[in-house]
C-alpha cells in the first residue's frame, strides 16, 4: 500500500508541477494581498482535487460514451506526457501554452482565477487527466482507488502550501533553481509517457 501511495505521488506530483506554476502564479496575482493570495490558493487546491477526483472516477464512463478505448487513451495520454516532458526538459516552459503570455493576461483581467487558469488548465491538464482515467482501469480494487484519491488529497494540499509560499519559494530558489527542478521532473515525466504508449500498445495488440 506504501509502495503504491509513494509511486502514485511521485508520478503525478511531477506531471502537475506545481513548482512551475509558481512564476506564472505570481505573475497573475501582482496586486494581491497576502489574503487574497491565500484565498485564491486554497480554492485552487480546492477545485485540483475535484477535478482530477471527478475525472478519476468517471474517466472510464466518459470513454465508453464516446466509444474510445482504454489502449487509445494509453498512447494519446502518452503522447500528451511526453510534450509536457520535452518542454520541461528543453526549458521551454515560457513558449508552453500553460504558461503564455495570453494565459497570464487572462489571469490579471480575471477577478477569480483559482478555478482557470490555475486549477485548470495549469496545474489539472490533459497529462494528469489521462493518467487517472488509465490508472482507473489498471487498479481496480477499491483500497487501490482509495489509495489513489488519497495521493490527490495530499497533492492537494501541497499545491495550496506551495502557492501559498509561492513569494518565498522565488527568492529562495529563483528562476534558475525552479527551471533546474523542472528539467529533472521533465525527464521523468517523459519516462512516464513513453510507459504509457508502451501500455497502451500492449493493450490494443
Amino acid at each position: 500500500m506504501l509502495e503504491l501511495f509513494v509511486a502514485t505521488l511521485g508520478s503525478v506530483f511531477s506531471i502537475v508541477n506545481p513548482l512551475g506554476a509558481v512564476p506564472v502564479y505570481l505573475a497573475m496575482t501582482p496586486e494581491y494581498t497576502i489574503r487574497e493570495r491565500n484565498r485564491t490558493a486554497r480554492m485552487t487546491a480546492i477545485y485540483f482535487v475535484l477535478i482530477l477526483s471527478v475525472f478519476f472516477l468517471a474517466g472510464t464512463y466518459i470513454l465508453g460514451f464516446f466509444g474510445i478505448s482504454i489502449g487509445a487513451m494509453r498512447i494519446a495520454g502518452g503522447l500528451v506526457i511526453m510534450s509536457s516532458g520535452y518542454t520541461l526538459l528543453t526549458g521551454s516552459i515560457a513558449k508552453s501554452g500553460a504558461t503564455s503570455r495570453k494565459l497570464t493576461a487572462e489571469g490579471l483581467a480575471k477577478d477569480d482565477i483559482s478555478f482557470t487558469p490555475m486549477a485548470m488548465p495549469l496545474l489539472s491538464g490533459p497529462g494528469s487527466i489521462s493518467l487517472l482515467i488509465t490508472w482507473f482501469d489498471d487498479y481496480p480494487l477499491w483500497w487501490q482507488r482509495a489509495i489513489i484519491l488519497g495521493v490527490l488529497f495530499v497533492m492537494g494540499v501541497l499545491v495550496y502550501y506551495i502557492l501559498r509560499f509561492a513569494p518565498v519559494l522565488y527568492k529562495v530558489l529563483g528562476e534558475a533553481g525552479l527551471r533546474a527542478l523542472s528539467r529533472i521532473m521533465g525527464f521523468i515525466v517523459m519516462s512516464i509517457g513513453v510507459q504509457f504508449i508502451l501500455g497502451g500498445i500492449s493493450k490494443i495488440f
